[in-house]
């Protein structure tokens, strides 16, 4: 599992030139998914996310996390992520898992951080063409794997 996590201001989704969801501010993850990965997998990044500290404190070290911030998170699907273009130069993605589990691992991951860390999570369209409008604040952009 793979997880971009950027710190922003507020960020959208648009699909169909219509908004499906946004945030004021907090965390816009693009989270993906390889053959390995499994639902332990997803527990993991998960709470790492949820305990990330990233945020900054009133002497500007970043030791508060989306908890402390009272943020929310827009959790968009990017099988992207896992695309490979050791050879050649077309991504293959090869490395991506099925999209079936695939999408049952993104929803797990918004149930998650919704009903055990109590994050407002929304997601965005799993397999959507869709437009994120973003402004990272920092930026932060962190990418973590497991």
């Amino acid at each position: 599992m793979k997880v971009v996590v950027q710190r922003v201001l507020n960020a959208e989704c648009v699909v169909n030139k219509e908004v499906v969801s946004q945030i004021p501010f907090g965390l816009m993850l693009l989270v993906s998914f390889t053959h390995s990965d499994n639902i332990q997998n997803v527990e993991l990044m998960a709470k790492k996310i949820a305990n990330l500290r990233i945020f900054e404190d009133e002497n500007q070290k970043m030791n508060l996390s989306i908890q402390d911030v009272k943020g929310q998170i827009l959790a968009i699907s990017q099988f992207t992520l896992y695309a490979s273009t050791v050879k050649g130069n077309r991504p293959s993605f090869v490395d991506c898992m099925n999209p079936i589990l695939a999408n049952d691992y993104y929803e797990k991951f918004i149930e998650i951080m919704n009903n055990t860390y109590n994050i407002k999570t929304l997601p965005g369209v799993f397999g959507a063409d869709m437009k994120l409008n973003i402004v990272c604040d920092g930026p932060v952009t962190i990418t973590l794997e497991f």
